[in-house]
């Protein structure tokens, strides 16, 4: 062992239990609440990130994101961002929320990992629309020789209801392990006060110790986005009455880069005309806002707790 605090941490993060599947699946299991041995751990910086934006003056590309009948993921989520930025500085004693973008100029997913890392924050939020494409149809067209001619046509889809939570998928571990292994190991500044407080710089990532740690923060973090995943879908339906698609696992480049618990939230289907009214309304954006905030409460008590 390098030193006593490295020996405290490895040993205090092998004792936090294995709480997923070896195996990929669709919908994850509730998990029980972080039994990680609190080391004076605080929640301080939430990252939030409104997926999608504009084109930036000057550039070629962009990821415009889903779309509505009259709106745009990027402004509902930008607009929702903003809400519940102010509402986590309200709420949430001595938290800071820090937004990856704040107006419609969009940012790369890798910009937006980047500012996560750079804040420290200590967990990371993906703010999103769902939608579904359009069907292909066959439709009579007409006749011919008694027999019916048909073409292929494309239909909206507007089927898709309610809300949907994802967190990285175990596929991307490597990604994940690599973004640990920057942000947790090698940060040489060593004033953070999260989990990687303990940590020293110049840690070799390649180090078997240091492989430990790794492996260790990589099943706490899945941990902690499951368990906020499964409290914010248990505000989202049983408070708001929502419909849910549950909670997935998916390869988000954004979550599994940002070394820290993630959730991404899909807010509701834009293209259904219903959930758009709702995205776009003051109330439909302020249940969701107040739904989030609820849900982070008690993340914030749970991975503050001493475990017993």
């Amino acid at each position: 062992m390098k030193n006593k605090a490295l020996k405290r941490l490895i040993f205090g993060l092998v004792a936090l239990p294995v709480c997923f599947s070896l195996f990929s699946f669709t919908l994850l299991p509730t998990t029980k609440n972080d039994t990680l041995v609190n080391s004076g751990f605080k929640l301080k910086t939430i990252i939030i990130d409104p997926g999608h934006g504009g084109k930036p003056t000057g550039t070629g590309h962009f990821s415009h994101g889903a779309s509505g009948s009259f709106s745009t993921e990027r402004g509902v989520t930008l607009a929702i961002a903003l809400k519940l930025q102010k509402a986590v500085e309200k709420e949430l004693n001595n938290v800071k929320a820090v937004l990856t973008r704040t107006n419609e100029d969009d940012v790369s997913w890798e910009r937006r990992s980047e500012i996560a890392n750079e804040n420290k924050g200590d967990l990371f939020i993906s703010l999103h629309c769902n939608s579904l494409s359009d069907r292909r149809v066959r439709e009579v067209v007409g006749h011919k020789h008694g027999r019916a001619i048909y073409r292929s046509v494309s239909v909206p889809n507007r089927s898709g209801k309610g809300v949907l939570l994802l967190v990285y998928g175990l596929h991307r571990s490597r990604e994940e392990e690599k973004a640990i292994s920057k942000n947790q190991l090698e940060d040489s500044g060593g004033e953070s006060e999260g989990d990687g407080a303990e940590m020293n710089a110049g840690l070799d990532p390649n180090d078997p110790e240091s492989i430990i740690l790794i492996n260790q923060y990589k099943s706490k973090f899945r941990q902690r986005s499951i368990h906020l995943a499964t409290l914010l879908n248990t505000e989202f339906t049983e408070t708001d009455g929502r419909p849910s698609e549950g909670i997935r696992e998916q390869g988000v480049l954004v979550l599994c880069h940002s070394a820290m618990p993630a959730v991404l939230v899909e807010t509701g289907y834009i293209n259904n005309p219903d959930d758009e009214e709702y995205l776009n309304s003051d109330k439909g954006q302020d249940e969701i806002v107040d739904s989030i905030i609820r849900a982070l409460k008690n993340y914030k008590d749970d991975v503050e707790q001493v475990a017993k």
